[in-house]
């Protein structure tokens, strides 16, 4: 859009300013309201019953003995469901309420509200469900039922000089936010429903609600809870149609809270993996060609596998010149937990095998980690495997020149610190075992949604005077579920009208869709949306200062969409196409000691490289770095979801291990600025680039002072110290930690 009025000047807590949060100081006091803490008077408490089983038929399911106990309000089941009864992002395959089978473990069989939440979860229990379980699908190898393949092909040369291959493969991770699925649903005069939820997308929540309840969409209004962290884990639907369902039968409001094991059944994961590379090059470490098998275990529904396979595809092979390109990327349906959204989301999964690939690679050519990726780094100009041209900056190498660059923590000396060793505060060891090793990991993630998606976002914008004082309001349905949005939006608005007095309305569906927080992609579209709208705030101005402006004129409202340039599919034969919007990359260095005997890991310390094209908010950002990188340093070495059999073994946060504070070491960060110049003030989204990449560097570097291969993440104790192989002495740099 054309500015026929200059935006004023940039305030203290505008654009490029470490602006504070409005809920800082009500979160570390512990007085932000989450969705949890929801209460009205005369609500009453939903439960799920879920199967036991990852696969069985249901025969018959006797809701008597539930409805005999006192306090106990309603049992339903599929019977009771009073639309629509399958749902899904992508496709409509997962029921509401299982029908007549069940295909995972934890698949909601009936809900239950009562006037207690003990009496609500003892009830569900009470009900008696008759399965006749089957033989479960549970490996994606063997699996027939594909949801989506998708090749790429380019160029017809795979022969080179020097040949790597490799199979690797990722667990199952879990997104782990602290927060669980919780909201309220109320009743409304007009026969539809106020749900308060904590969620990642709005509208699509009700797009999925609506039908269900055989309402239409306007009868179905939707307002953002706190949230406790998402990931991906919120943008599919958990309890919502559940509580909405009970609140209209009951005609109160209904309340619904997962318990952590619960939480772990109720959202999707991340994708396992299984992996087989292949990579030539010539002898001076070229890349000549790259293949690929990609294998996604998408679980029982669609969710968002399709989109995870084409990110898995389309980015295969790396930041790298590559002139031939085999890759094919499929997910399978199986009866293992559901998977989707995660912060990474396809690309996660490839960037780890396509790095080992590369060390391995650099191996073979004699060549030093970073030298083999600087040799084949992309740059603007570039092709990737699709065939899209990078047509904004890509300064790859240039990054990897500034990460190498920085200095290494010095090896310890004399007596240590027991606590800074493998192990830490447990003292499993005094440092006789323990080698150091150094690792590198590139990464390049898509922004915002790809493959031809109406991508947009909706802001409207006020600007009155209050008091004789200039205010303005900026209303939108973003969800903000942790990383800055209702931060950054007064940080917008206030750089474009030059008011300092900004609020931010909460999140719902009275305004048009902001699409997900997911795909690092709010602050391109929201913000691209809130800047539009206070442009055409702006120009009503008249070139007059806000306050003079506002008492000539009146309350000045604007609404205006963003969309971001046209993607296309890829197409599902050679996979070539421009179905991306934006490309981003991190890259990483990881220190680590290993204790070789007893197959433990510290991290010593990250350092990181990441182009932003524009800091909208120093701190934020560097805060979506850090947690990026912990959730990366947790896939590589301790956070697994361990299913057999369809059987889900650690649903809880005692057996299922997250990073602490303790876990996560020191982080040298490097935030470099190359504005991409077709997204709003140049930025680059920023949050998902730092979990790829930290990944394959952590596992290089334990790679690096064992010797070992390690072709899997997460790398387990017994991967360490009861490997086969056994340790290479001196792996590293022959310097004891």
């Amino acid at each position: 859009m054309t500015e026929t009025v200059p935006p004023p000047a940039v305030t203290d807590q505008g654009v490029g300013a470490s602006a504070r949060r409005p809920d800082a100081t009500l979160k570390v006091t512990g007085e932000f309201a989450y969705a949890s803490d929801l209460w009205l008077d005369g609500m009453v408490w939903g439960v799920t019953l879920r199967s036991p089983h990852p696969s069985a038929w249901i025969r018959s399911i006797d809701a008597g003995p539930a409805l005999a106990m006192p306090g106990v309000l309603a049992v339903l089941t599929h019977e009771d469901v009073p639309g629509a009864k399958f749902y899904g992002l992508d496709l409509k395959d997962q029921p509401v309420l299982a029908i007549d089978q069940v295909r995972y473990q934890g698949e909601p069989v009936a809900v239950v509200a009562a006037e207690h939440p003990e009496t609500a979860r003892r009830a569900a229990a009470a009900v008696v469900v008759d399965y006749e379980p089957r033989e479960a699908v549970t490996d994606p190898r063997k699996s027939r039922d594909v949801v989506r393949r998708q090749p790429v092909r380019r160029g017809d040369t795979f022969e080179a000089e020097v040949v790597v291959t490799g199979e690797y493969e990722v667990g199952m991770q879990d997104q782990a936010p602290l927060g669980p699925e919780s909201g309220l649903a109320v009743p409304a005069e007009d026969g539809g429903v106020d749900l308060y939820a904590a969620t990642q997308w709005l509208h699509v929540d009700r797009d999925q609600i609506a039908p269900c309840l055989g309402l239409p969409p306007e009868k179905v209004r939707l307002t953002l809870a706190g949230v406790g962290g998402a990931f991906g884990a919120r943008e599919d639907l958990s309890m919502q149609i559940h509580a909405c369902m009970l609140a209209l039968r009951l005609d109160r409001p209904v309340k619904m809270v997962y318990g952590r094991e619960e939480s772990f059944f109720g959202h999707v994961h991340r994708h396992p993996a299984w992996m087989r590379y292949e990579h030539g090059a010539t002898r001076d470490g070229r890349l000549v060609y790259v293949r690929a098998e990609i294998l996604l275990d998408g679980g029982a529904y669609c969710s968002s596998t399709p989109a995870v396979v084409g990110n898995a595809a389309s980015l295969g092979a790396g930041p790298y010149e590559v002139p031939n390109v085999h890759v094919d990327a499929t997910g399978v349906y199986t009866n293992n937990p559901p998977c989707g959204a995660m912060r990474g989301f396809g690309a996660v999964q490839a960037c780890y095998a396509y790095e080992s690939q590369m060390d391995r690679l650099a191996e073979a050519c004699g060549l030093s980690p970073v030298e083999i990726r600087l040799r084949n780094a992309v740059s603007q100009g570039s092709r990737l495997a699709t065939g899209q041209v990078i047509d904004s900056p890509a300064p790859l190498a240039a990054m990897l020149r500034e990460l190498a660059s920085m200095p290494l923590p010095e090896a310890s000396r004399g007596e240590r610190d027991l606590r800074t060793l493998p192990g830490g505060v447990s003292q499993t060891t005094h440092g006789e075992s323990v080698r150091r090793g150094v690792g590198y990991g590139v990464g390049i993630k898509n922004i915002c949604f790809s493959e031809g998606f109406d991508d947009y976002s909706t802001a409207r914008v006020r600007a009155e005077l209050v008091g004789g004082e200039p205010r303005v309001t900026v209303h939108t349905a973003a969800a903000e579920v942790g990383q800055g949005l209702v931060t950054l939006q007064a940080q917008i608005a206030r750089t474009e009208l030059g008011i300092e007095d900004v609020t931010v309305a909460a999140a719902d569906t009275s305004v048009g869709s902001a699409g997900s927080s997911s795909a690092s992609r709010q602050s391109y579209v929201t913000g691209g949306a809130v800047r539009a709208a206070c442009e055409a705030v702006r120009e009503r101005f008249g070139g007059l200062p806000p306050r003079e402006a506002l008492a000539r004129f009146g309350p000045i409202e604007a609404t205006r969409e963003y969309r971001h340039r046209p993607t296309y599919p890829m197409d599902p034969d050679t996979g070539q196409g421009d179905s991306h919007t934006q490309l981003a990359l991190c890259v990483h260095r990881a220190v680590v000691d290993v204790d070789v005997e007893l197959g433990l890991v510290k991290v010593v310390e990250l350092a990181a490289v990441q182009d932003v094209g524009r800091m909208m908010n120093p701190q934020a950002l560097e805060g979506q770095i850090h947690g990026g990188s912990a959730q990366g340093l947790g896939l590589a070495l301790m956070e697994e979801i361990q299913v057999r059999d369809g059987q889900v073994l650690n649903p809880s946060f005692t057996d299922y291990l997250i990073p602490t504070i303790l876990d996560m070491p020191p982080m040298q960060l490097k935030i470099v600025e190359f504005p991409d110049p077709a997204a709003p003030y140049g930025l680059r989204g920023a949050g998902e680039p730092p979990t790829l990449s930290s990944t394959p560097a952590i596992a290089a570097a334990v790679r690096a002072a064992t010797g070992l291969r390690l072709t899997r993440v997460p790398v387990r104790p017994e991967d360490i110290a009861l490997s086969d192989s056994g340790i290479t002495e001196g792996a590293s740099d022959g310097k004891r930690a």
